[in-house]
């Protein structure tokens, strides 16, 4: 883009004006052209914002995509192709009516945005941009604002029960130039429950904002696969608010990548509710360029509530590794039980990891911890099993395993993590030496 970098507003202008707002009826009008006034209001991000300083956002605010190839799967399965689920496919951002399921299920409500879009008063008016917008305090997210803007369609999910199958949002990528603009909504009922799956690239450049309302005595988990196109740009939120006796359990699993960028803005408003997010990054910039950043931010604001951050990245050749996670205790959130923990496996001396994990705790009756470290392979470790016949290249590969088992505790389902850690092993087989 040609604007200056310090000057928001025709920056914001230019974004704009690559895409046409899409109609919309009354109740989605208006929430876009209030997320439109809230990024006019903020600008773009910049290098010099704080939670910037380590990821580029020029690519993605640039107003064409940068081409980025699709990866040829051949005969692989895509992931959670065993299990049974519910699909919905996007095409390069465009849902794909004939790969989908029918969109109905027992205590399930799904709609496309683009079909909700039409109407003057739906049940998502009340929380399409107003996640977003509880999200932006205390830190700016001005690319989400942009998402809830211009976003050309998303599913909106109503569990009303305990909802068997999970639902699947399978995205592909075929268009080398394609640039996707995303928003779901979800909203999970008093006492239901729901499984969402994510996998699939989407796009050369993908913008994503999910907003996640979990109501009291409700549940919903999350497990998200992103890859392995190399050359994609990606950029993710999270906006998820929690009621009493709720429970959130979100894990991405991420491999390749030029640039991706998810962020998880969670807020614990009612009392003994428990919010996981858990991800595992693996990086070889023997590729190209590799950078992954994971940005989140827990608050909590109800008493006796527990949250758990378990983030790890594994990195060689120059690949570069994020984290940046804030838990905050506001006044009043006592018995708060709040965990963080994020880890770098470098298995070269080109691999680097930021990280900056932060507390914030104004209750007094609190157990808050962080922990932040970045290492090789523990050698002592990978001489026993060599000690034992193991060559070191698969003895390497199971220390990592080991390195990620924990964040992969956080997945529910044992099958699904099974599938999960099959990928993970994969990628390391492909990536040996």
């Amino acid at each position: 883009m040609s604007s200056p970098v310090n000057s928001p507003v025709p920056q914001q202008e230019g974004l704009i004006s690559a895409q046409v707002r899409p109609a919309s009826g009354a109740w989605l009008a208006k929430a876009r052209t209030e997320a439109a006034a809230r990024l006019t209001q903020m600008g773009l991000p910049k290098r010099r914002d704080e939670y910037w300083k380590w990821t580029r956002p020029d690519a993605l605010i640039a107003d064409q995509a940068a081409p980025a190839s699709a990866f040829d799967y051949g005969d692989e399965q895509p992931v959670f192709h065993a299990v049974d689920r519910l699909k919905i496919v996007f095409v390069d951002g465009v849902f794909d009516a004939e790969a989908s399921d029918d969109l109905s299920g027992e205590g399930l409500e799904i709609e496309r945005l683009s079909d909700a879009a039409k109407a003057d008063i739906h049940w998502a008016s009340s929380l399409y941009g107003a996640l977003e917008t509880r999200g932006h305090n205390p830190v700016d997210r001005p690319l989400a604002a942009y998402n809830s803007a211009m976003a050309t369609d998303g599913v909106l999910i109503r569990a009303t029960g305990k909802v068997s199958r999970p639902v699947s949002v399978m995205y592909r990528h075929f268009s080398d130039t394609s640039d996707a603009i995303l928003h779901h909504v979800v909203k999970v009922e008093e006492g239901a429950s729901l499984t969402l799956l994510e996998n699939g690239t989407a796009a050369a450049r993908l913008s994503m904002v999910t907003e996640i309302d979990v109501a009291d005595g409700a549940s919903f988990h999350h497990v998200r696969a992103q890859g392995r196109d190399h050359g994609r740009h990606v950029l993710t939120h999270i906006f998820a608010r929690l009621g009493r006796e709720s429970v959130f359990k979100s894990f991405t699993m991420a491999v390749n990548g030029m640039l991706t960028r998810n962020e998880c803005v969670i807020e614990i408003l009612g009392d003994d509710a428990k919010a996981h997010v858990a991800g595992a990054a693996l990086g070889d910039g023997a590729d190209g360029e590799f950078l992954h950043d994971d940005t989140v931010f827990v608050t909590h604001d109800a008493v006796n509530c527990e949250s758990r951050q378990v983030f790890k990245k594994v990195l060689k050749n120059g690949a570069t590794g994020i984290f940046q996670g804030k838990i905050l205790v506001k006044a009043g959130a006592q018995k708060t039980d709040g965990y963080q923990k994020s880890q770098s496996l470098l298995l070269d001396e080109d691999a680097q990891f930021l990280a900056k994990p932060e507390l914030e705790i104004y209750a007094d009756d609190v157990a808050c911890s962080h922990g932040s470290t970045s290492g090789a392979i523990d050698e002592e470790a990978l001489f026993y099993l060599r000690s034992r016949g193991v060559p070191e290249r698969i003895a390497t590969d199971l220390l990592v395993l080991a390195f990620l088992a924990d964040t992969i505790e956080e997945i529910e389902d044992a099958d699904i993590a099974d599938d999960i850690v099959s990928r993970l092993e994969a990628w390391l087989e492909r990536h040996r030496g």
